[in-house]
């Protein structure tokens, strides 16, 4: 078997909601370059990845991926991931993994989960993503107060089943946004799961004044509280709730100095940050090897990708965390039978060959016109449509 060609197309899907962060405001849509890698035999192999268009780049590396087998991934590795520059392919690389993963596992047969070890669980849980969120759905209002945010949280436990909570903070004010947990605390009880992540943007200085004020809370993780390996440390040793991060470290060349600086006690895994579904699985082995956690970050997928996740997830032992997902914004999906579904707070393992999921065609063209009239977002994506004179700033605050 041999691989003949590789089809990419750019497509967005449109949000309930424009969602914000400390760099800026997601424009109301989301979009994926999906990735098709066609066989000799007429097998065909779905990829995602994020990122902007990503259409030029991935043909870039159309010329070392023809005639390779796909069962071949090192040598794909060696030739998209470890060549000149290869730190920027790791997600391009990623993206080709997981096309090959899935026609390995329509070969054989078997799904993706079979070819990493096989799945422990049937179902992985989700948590309840916060935003603070303008134009937000029913009353097109904007999120502008704590109460806002946990009202929303007990929405989504009450209509997803979902058992735990992410802040997306470095948006309002740190004092607000710890409010919010707060809140979430005393509405939804002692075994809900809380965690914030303000993305790096508070100082030292405040990250620790927050943290303290959390440490009642039980937080399962405070994810990336300052800027860096130095800032998380610095953070980590003077608070008593557990570090995360995605940002810090989010490649395996940063692994080693983060271990040795004491810098985190769980990382979050991604398909694309750390080289493919195989690479999650090499990064789990390191974090057991130094007892760190590991969890699951979401980069706004489709349902092509989040099935590669969902895959990848259900064959880590170690993996006890709700993994992170944007899904609940998206209004639809461009796969058959439209969005995956929430049950009690988790989405079922694909149980078909491969990823488990195909593409609907007609949502594939009515998503690549949308994209077309709506562009690459990573052109505005930092600009803020209700304050126009506003940039981020990362630091002290």
């Amino acid at each position: 078997m041999k691989i003949i060609d590789l089809r990419t197309r750019c497509v967005a899907i449109p949000l309930n909601a424009q969602l914000r962060h400390n760099t800026g405001v997601h424009p109301g849509y989301f979009l994926r370059t999906i990735v098709e890698v066609i066989t000799d035999e007429g097998i065909v192999g779905l990829g995602e990845v994020g990122g902007g268009d990503q259409r030029g780049a991935l043909q870039k590396l159309k010329p070392r991926i023809i005639g390779l087998d796909p069962f071949q991934l090192e040598i794909m590795k060696l030739k998209v991931l470890r060549s000149i520059y290869y730190l920027s392919n790791a997600r391009l690389y990623a993206a080709l993994e997981m096309a090959c993963l899935d026609i390995q596992g329509k070969v054989l047969g078997r799904p993706m989960s079979d070819l990493l070890g096989g799945r422990i669980r049937d179902e992985v849980p989700f948590i309840a993503y916060l935003f603070w969120r303008y134009d937000r759905p029913g009353d097109g209002k904007h999120d502008e107060t704590a109460e806002d945010l946990a009202d929303y949280c007990q929405e989504l436990h009450e209509t997803l089943g979902v058992k735990a909570m992410k802040l997306k903070a470095g948006v309002m004010a740190p004092k607000e946004e710890v409010r919010v947990l707060e809140l979430c605390r005393r509405q939804l009880g002692d075994d809900f799961g809380l965690r914030i992540d303000p993305n790096g943007l508070w100082s030292v200085q405040t990250a620790v004044q927050m943290g303290r004020r959390m440490e009642d809370l039980n937080l399962e993780y405070f994810e990336d509280p300052s800027w860096g390996l130095e800032g998380n440390a610095a953070v980590r040793k003077q608070i008593h709730i557990p570090v995360a991060t995605n940002m810090y470290p989010a490649k395996f060349d940063d692994l080693a100095p983060a271990i040795r600086m004491g810098s985190v006690d769980i990382v979050l895994t991604d398909l694309h940050y750390w080289e493919g579904p195989r690479g999650v699985k090499d990064l789990a082995a390191v974090c057991n090897t130094f007892n760190l956690g590991v969890a699951m970050h979401s980069g706004a997928e489709f349902g092509v990708e989040l099935a590669a996740m969902i895959h990848t997830a259900s064959t880590i032992p170690t993996m006890n965390f709700a993994g992170d997902a944007h899904y609940h914004y998206l209004t639809d999906d461009i796969i058959e039978g439209g969005l995956m579904k929430y049950e009690n707070g988790c989405i079922k393992v694909p149980t078909g060959p491969g990823l488990g999921v195909s593409l609907d065609e007609d949502k594939m063209k009515h998503y690549e016109k949308y994209y077309e009239e709506k562009g690459d977002y990573y052109a505005r994506f930092h600009q803020d449509p209700y304050r126009p004179d506003w940039f981020p700033t990362v630091g002290g605050m």
